[in-house]
């Protein structure tokens, strides 16, 4: 009889952290969604701000084309293409900077400041993505999650080439 009742408090214990495991599991993987999807906003603001940027006056021709199509191909990008992008128009942006904080008019300064303090943003979220995906891939190593299959379906979330671009 006190030997069954420890069979049963040990699997009901198992089973338990089991479903605790899983669930961490799962919310792990919502903070990595969530933490993409907060970049993937910001990225698509850097992206306008840069277009308004490549619009404005102060930019002449050549400059312009060039950020006009790193902008539409950062914000079009699929996602295997998104690092490329989201490098090239980093690329663009900084050339840019160069020749309007020099001779820029006030709407155009506004919006540099805007895209500064939009870029340490960035820098924030990628760093909580990194974050969320490296602690994701800590737990999916362990061996409960292997054997049990607690991570179910999910793709093994990944950091992308682009977040450890300097900004």
């Amino acid at each position: 009889m006190k030997t069954g009742l420890i069979f049963g408090l040990v699997v009901l214990f198992s089973l338990w952290y089991l479903s605790f495991s899983a669930t961490r599991l799962d919310r792990l993987h919502h903070r990595v969604e969530t933490s993409w999807a907060n970049l993937d906003g910001l990225l698509q603001r850097r992206a306008a701000i840069a277009l308004e940027l490549a619009h404005s006056r102060a930019a002449d021709p050549a400059s312009s084309l060039l950020l006009t199509h790193a902008a539409y191909l950062a914000r079009e990008a699929q996602i295997e293409d998104r690092s490329d992008a989201e490098s090239g128009l980093s690329g663009a942006l900084g050339l840019l900077q160069n020749d309007l904080t020099t001779q820029g008019e006030s709407a155009e300064k506004a919006l540099l400041r805007e895209l500064s303090q939009l870029t340490e943003k960035v820098r924030v979220g990628i760093a909580i993505h990194v974050d969320a995906v490296n602690r994701t891939r800590e737990v999916r190593k362990k061996w409960i999650f292997k054997i049990f299959k607690l991570a179910g379906s999910a793709p093994l979330p990944v950091v992308y080439e682009f977040e450890h671009d300097v900004l």
